[in-house]
């Protein structure tokens, strides 16, 4: 799947032309030469998350893509969220997978566990939130936000090193596209993904965080 026609409709859709020098921060492999006529596959789309304002636009603009994607091309889109709970808890990468410091009280309490909804209604009882409960969340989060897409949505839950995990889970859903929450190539999580990454890796453009 070329991503180049997925930014110029979102380009178009957005009156913007310089969204793909800003949001392509690796891009796509290059793939042998083939004569044959390429079917129609399906479309992946991986946002790694963790409900930072970062990763939440990151989530928006993968579902505005995976829209405008389906509507030109009919192809069967699916985005995935991927949530990396550290094994050392102390995250290098802020802002793109890193805990948040208090839990999101924006979600519906009712339709959380029981065990998160005691922290959830009980702030200021300083209740420690395990790692498990907090990414419940946030995992909790972006199926709300897939909600009002209404299109197929998945997430997955990983522990380990964000970048190997990230790059796991794009192997394994075999993902035209890895979304970060970041905008410029000399972030920290590029340099450990490597350029040899088995797909386009696309940040944020850099007026969002104007």
């Amino acid at each position: 799947m070329q991503i180049k026609p997925m930014l110029a409709r979102l380009q178009s859709a957005t009156g913007r032309n310089d969204l793909i020098e800003q949001m392509v921060l690796v891009p796509e492999p290059k793939k042998p030469f083939s004569k044959k006529p390429q079917k129609a596959k399906a479309v992946n789309l991986i946002v790694a998350y963790d409900a930072s304002p970062n990763s939440h636009a990151a989530l928006d603009i993968a579902f505005w893509i995976a829209h405008q994607t389906r509507l030109a091309t009919n192809a069967q889109v699916t985005v995935q969220a991927v949530y990396v709970v550290e094994d050392n808890q102390s995250s290098q990468y802020p802002n793109i997978l890193s805990f948040p410091q208090q839990p999101s009280l924006e979600c519906q309490i009712s339709e959380v566990s029981k065990s998160v909804t005691q922290v959830l209604t009980q702030p200021k009882l300083q209740t420690v939130v395990t790692p498990l409960q907090q990414a419940d969340i946030i995992l909790w989060q972006a199926r709300s936000l897939a909600e009002e897409w209404q299109g197929c949505f998945k997430s997955h839950l990983r522990f380990g090193c964000i970048s190997t995990e990230l790059k796991k889970v794009v192997e394994s859903e075999a993902a035209d596209i890895l979304f970060l929450g970041c905008n410029s190539v000399n972030h920290p999580m590029i340099e450990a993904l490597g350029y040899n990454f088995p797909c386009a890796v696309l940040g944020i453009p850099s007026c969002i965080d104007e």
